[in-house]
């Protein structure tokens, strides 16, 4: 498959039959992507949490292509609101595809999305993606601080590719980062999450040099890696 990190935390997905997955398309407002709204076509859209960098331009890309969008049920139940579909999982159930199966994993962090000029409306909790896709097993944390249970990820086998946020102050920091990805024995690790905001501003090739030789992924905004 195909894997494209979008900078901040989107991912692109590409499957062997070619099904296109994104995750947390922050687009508008978001100066460090390559992305644009007309350059996305997903089959589904997996949104980690209610967070607007997360959440991002999700409707609206869900209404122009008819994407699957998947989340926790009440931020879906929310997005459905707006005229999309979305399916709805709890922590520890999946979503089965011709390809494998997305299942939704605890996070450690808060969900609120700003409605219109209202104070913003909690729509459930932070999540993470565990993913069985093509024979593979990724794990998207979400934003999330480091927490012992991610060694119950993949009932503790380990996955190929781990996408881990580093930016601290919101997240976990680049420590806690290198942690995580021998918590979850990943065999290569994508940092996310990082230089989109003065507060998350932080330099991936300290993370990088701090993993085992082999482990860390370095491309740049727009690139893409095969696994």
């Amino acid at each position: 498959m195909q894997i494209v990190w979008h900078g901040h935390s989107i991912i692109e997905i590409i499957t062997a039959n070619e099904t296109n997955i994104l995750i947390d398309p922050f687009i508008t407002g978001n100066d460090l992507t390559d992305l644009k709204i007309a350059d996305c076509h997903p089959d589904y859209i997996l949104v980690t949490h209610a967070h607007y960098d997360h959440v991002g331009d999700t409707i609206e890309i869900a209404k122009k292509t008819g994407a699957q969008v998947i989340a926790i049920t009440d931020l879906a139940a929310y997005l459905g609101e707006q005229g999309v579909t979305a399916e709805g999982l709890n922590f520890g159930g999946s979503y089965q595809t011709d390809f494998g199966k997305f299942k939704l994993v605890p996070a450690w962090h808060t969900a609120a999305l700003p409605v219109g000029d209202k104070a913003p409306r909690t729509l459930g909790v932070a999540a993470g993606f565990e993913m069985h896709i093509d024979g593979k097993v990724l794990y998207n944390s979400g934003d999330t601080a480091l927490f012992s249970d991610m060694k119950l990820i993949n009932h503790g086998k380990g996955v190929d590719v781990a996408f881990l946020p580093i930016g601290d102050h919101f997240t976990m920091g680049i420590e806690d980062a290198v942690i995580a990805a021998d918590f979850v024995k990943a065999k290569h690790v994508l940092p996310i999450h990082f230089n989109t905001f003065p507060a998350i501003k932080q330099d991936p090739t300290e993370y990088l040099e701090q993993l085992e030789d082999g482990v860390g992924i370095s491309v740049a905004i727009g690139e893409s890696f095969e696994i």
